[in-house]
């Protein structure tokens, strides 16, 4: 009979979960890239189905969950400063007609409101004219 030893033997089984939950993290993770979904703690432990708990013990898988987060961090940010960019021409070019419209319709009551005065004033000649 070989002989056993069950220290060899949970040292294996334990690098053998070790990797395979390095192997169900990294294919997670190419589907959340894939998929262009946020990585973080979060989203990785729930696609992967490890706990958050394991994502953090794992200095390896720590550091690189942080340092995809961050590189997302930054595309997300510059691609919210476009539409930003995107919205405030848009709010302007509105902004820009709504102040044409309101000239136009100032011009027009200027107009009119001299048109009254005139009027007016050739009503009170006319008064005075036949006291």
């Amino acid at each position: 009979m070989a002989s056993f030893d069950r220290e060899e033997q949970l040292r294996w089984l334990h690098e053998k979960r070790k990797q395979e939950t390095k192997e169900k993290v990294e294919e997670a993770i190419k589907r959340l890239t894939r998929s262009t979904k946020a990585i973080n703690f979060n989203s990785v432990a729930e696609e992967a189905g490890v706990s958050k708990a394991t994502l953090y013990n794992h200095t390896e898988l720590k550091e690189r969950i942080d340092f995809l987060r961050n590189q997302q961090q930054h595309v997300f940010v510059d691609s919210r400063i476009k539409r930003d960019e995107n919205n405030q021409n848009a709010v302007i070019a509105s902004l820009k007609r709504r102040i044409e419209k309101l000239q136009k319709k100032n011009k027009e009551l200027e107009q009119e409101n001299k048109r009254l005065r005139e009027k007016d004033n050739e009503k009170l000649t006319d008064y005075f004219m036949n006291i």
